[in-house]
């Protein structure tokens, strides 16, 4: 087909088929990336960005001729889907173009271009220290280079052509802008993940065969599949948490005057005593009504819910099955202080609590959080002042996202610089109100981290080659602050190797060791035994953690 101009049903296609291509090749843009370590990577993290666009609207008679409409609702999904650095970066370059959409039923290719332009700062704005050699870079010079080819007679195809061509120039030249990548012979993952989405762009507008291309489609439409730990919840046990109760709604004409209709309605509803909701996250957007809400009764949520609309899709889940939600803590009463930490595993979890964090978001290395978890995890707590823990770099992004879009009155969002579970650990044993001054109590917290050497122990999923240390698959690896320092087929020689290079190891005086589901005590007290032989006067803490990647999470301080 040609397109001479784009319309908010041609939008959702285009990304539906970009979603699509991206994660058919999702697998290749994650083994794309340098770390050696299995996070929430690059391709799996950019899949549930963009999906999280496509699941505002249930059914296609649902979407809006008008683009405006339909990049908002879209722009919005996948901002609070948005998880890890390019998850976040993607979405932003979504809201970016889809602003300028703002009130237009449809854009000639000139008007598309300005508004991949306007992506571009949105983009570059979000991140605080911009690098070239990155997405950043493959989508800018690929907008910048559309716009300039466009003329008169061009269509969308013409401009998505260049773009996509273009695109993948850059891609190209990102090994050699980034030295790590040309260190391993790789090009960007982001860029990478980017080119399949623009390249889904052209499937859909017939510019590129793709005999497949249907049956991927066919696939990425399925729902995944519910498994719930049935042990989690017994004949014998008693719900103490309620149901975590979602739906999206439309509101209807006959029961509603939609234009004056305000979210704060459904929001009394969900607080009134019969349903005594929690954690509730309700917005509007045109006729579409968005809800999550705790509460022990979700038949009458449903039941009352009807009087305003009817439901487009619901999800009702009892949450000690729930494999990844915020896990809330109990008391709910007011306080001036609350910790918000994200947390690797039940264990872990478990010790931030007993520290004195007052909500846990499930997270680390193979399951980013979502910048609308954050917000959920913010709403669950009644506080003036919420401190919060990101515990991963690829966590941080959306962790600061989510403190620049939270609008509750009268609370604001405090981040750590804490990029790993171990400093997190290590703070929270500081955690002191006494002197009830924010800047004192974040000082401390921020100290602390900054003070903690932490080692996270795992074991390589790739070969690479970093910062002078060749690690083959299978091998040991241990990450010192970030970095990793040391790599062998001994998993006690790394660590000892790693530890060895800790600046002032002499002066340390305890050291943490939260070790992991698939670590044995013979292992643990080889390695208790190994450390004592080279520093008999570190005191040693084990504590078991439970967390699956990491086999061990280890704090020098």
């Amino acid at each position: 087909m040609i397109l001479k101009t784009l319309d908010g049903k041609d939008f959702f296609e285009l990304v539906r088929f970009g979603s699509a291509n991206l994660k058919r090749n999702c697998q290749e843009v994650n083994d794309l990336n340098v770390f050696p370590i299995p996070d929430g990577d690059t391709g799996t993290n950019m899949c549930r960005t963009i999906e999280g666009g496509l699941t505002v609207f249930s059914k296609d008679e649902d979407i809006p001729s008008s683009l405006g409409e339909t990049s908002k609702a879209m722009s919005r999904g996948m901002l609070l889907s948005a998880r890890g650095n390019s998850g976040v970066i993607l979405a932003q370059i979504f809201r970016g173009i889809c602003k300028t959409f703002a009130g237009v039923d449809k854009v000639t290719p000139s008007e598309l271009a300005d508004s991949f332009i306007a992506g571009i700062k949105q983009a570059y704005g979000a991140v605080v220290t911009p690098v070239e050699g990155t997405i950043l870079t493959v989508f800018r010079e690929a907008s910048e280079f559309a716009k300039a080819k466009l003329t008169d007679d061009s269509t969308i195809n013409d401009y998505f052509i260049n773009h996509f061509h273009q695109a993948k120039k850059s891609l190209a030249k990102t090994i050699d802008l980034l030295p790590v990548l040309k260190e391993n012979n790789v090009i960007d993952s982001g860029g990478q993940g980017y080119v399949y989405i623009v390249e889904g762009f052209l499937n859909y507008l017939g510019d590129k065969v793709d005999l497949d291309f249907e049956e991927t489609l066919v696939e990425e439409e399925k729902h995944d599949a519910v498994t719930a730990d049935l042990n989690a919840f017994t004949s014998d046990d008693i719900l103490i948490y309620g149901y975590c109760t979602e739906f999206i709604m439309r509101l209807q004409n006959s029961k509603v005057n939609i234009d004056e209709f305000d979210v704060k309605t459904i929001i009394a509803e969900l607080e009134a005593d019969d349903i005594k909701g929690e954690s509730i996250v309700a917005f509007k957007d045109g006729d579409i009504i968005k809800v999550h809400v705790h509460t022990m009764e979700p038949g009458i949520v449903l039941h009352k819910m009807r009087r305003y609309g009817e439901f487009l899709t619901t999800k009702i889940e009892n949450m000690a099955l729930q494999h990844n939600q915020t896990l809330e803590n109990k008391n709910k009463d007011h306080k001036k202080y609350a910790i918000v930490a994200v947390a690797d595993g039940r264990e872990i979890a478990n010790r931030f609590i007993e520290l004195g964090a007052d909500a846990i978001i499930e997270g680390g290395q193979t399951f980013n959080p979502s910048i609308e978890d954050f917000i959920k995890a913010y709403d669950s707590l009644d506080a003036e002042h919420i401190i919060v823990f990101p515990n991963n770099s690829n966590i941080m992004l959306s962790a600061k996202q989510s403190a620049n879009l939270y609008e509750k009155k009268g609370v604001d969002i405090l981040i750590v610089n804490c990029l790993s579970i171990p400093a997190c650990y290590s703070a929270l044993t500081m955690l002191d109100y006494s002197s009830d001054d924010l800047s004192t109590i974040l000082y401390i917290l921020q100290s602390t981290v900054d003070n903690v050497s932490s080692l996270e122990v795992t074991v390589a999923v790739r070969n690479r080659h970093l910062d002078g240390i060749d690690i083959h698959n299978g091998d040991y690896i241990v990450v010192l602050n970030g970095d990793v320092v040391s790599s062998n087929t001994n998993e006690d020689k790394a660590i000892l190797d790693a530890i060895k290079k800790i600046e002032n190891i002499e002066y340390k005086e305890v050291m943490t060791i939260i070790y992991g589901k698939y670590v044995n005590q013979d292992s643990m007290d080889d390695l208790i035994s190994s450390i004592h032989r080279l520093y008999p006067d570190l005191e040693i803490v084990p504590v078991y953690g439970e967390q699956e990647v990491y086999r061990y999470y280890i704090a020098l301080e």
